[in-house]
């Protein structure tokens, strides 16, 4: 049963006024955000949806600093990131920002543990071998942590690639499809395991065009045409993957 859930207080983590986005496509224009406004808060859990060509995809990656906007503002926390160089922008990547794609994204020639361990390299962090090792165990997969990807299953490589946006420790996560290769069941735990997270504090942004996913988030976020259609905040019972958490998180 949904239930309405009063929007949160403070400031927020990430603001967009009146965004824009325009491609150029061999001589035509392609408007992909047409004035998109919003606040996300810390801790709150987002679903981004909307059909093929709503903007969604766009959106996410302008969020994660992987594209840049064409009009409007967009600040992460107290820095406005509208005009940031390409370099500036890798860095707010780098320590703010955890990734999750459908595809996984992980190289095929190491291991889960150096593949949740590497972006640490390139932030220089301190410690990398004990944080991505602390991040395999909040997905319950330090059993799996020296075993390569082709000996893991979809839900295994999933939570490294969660794990490896965790090690991060970043400000938001964000997931684009996160279930999109995955069955229905394994579906289901890859989100408990982000339900567990948002419990914990995590702020975690979804972009998904599926209903069974989006009713895991506390706020769903309509897009059609480049523009937002409807934005609300809910509640939800517990689903009966949520109720059976710690015992789907801990299956290998």
């Amino acid at each position: 049963m949904m239930v309405n859930v009063p929007a949160p207080r403070g400031s927020p983590i990430i603001e967009l006024i009146d965004l824009h986005k325009v491609y150029r496509v061999g001589t035509e224009f392609v408007h992909a955000l047409r004035g998109v406004s919003l606040a996300i808060y810390e801790n709150e859990y987002v679903a981004i949806m909307g059909q093929s060509g709503s903007g969604k995809s766009t959106l996410m990656n302008i969020l994660g600093c992987l594209d840049v906007l064409t009009q409007g503002t967009y600040r992460l926390g107290n820095q406005n990131v509208s005009k940031l160089s390409q370099t500036k922008l890798a860095r707010i990547r780098g320590r703010q920002i955890g990734f999750v794609f459908q595809s996984f994204e992980l190289l095929g020639r190491t291991t889960a543990l150096k593949n949740v361990e590497l972006p640490l390299t390139y932030t220089r962090t301190r410690h990398r071998r004990q944080r991505a090792l602390e991040a395999l165990r909040r997905v319950n997969l330090l059993d799996r942590a020296h075993h390569h990807p082709n000996q893991l299953s979809g839900g295994q490589k999933q939570r490294v690639a969660i794990a490896r946006a965790l090690a991060q420790q970043p400000a938001i996560i964000l997931a684009d499809e996160p279930t999109g290769n995955l069955d229905s069941v394994t579906g289901a735990e890859i989100m408990a395991i982000f339900d567990s997270l948002h419990a914990e504090g995590q702020t975690i942004i979804v972009v998904t065009h599926e209903d069974d996913i989006a009713r895991h988030c506390r706020r769903v976020i309509k897009l059609r045409d480049g523009q937002v259609v409807s934005d609300s905040r809910q509640g939800r019972a517990p689903s009966p993957a949520a109720l059976a958490t710690p015992e789907v998180v801990a299956t290998p």
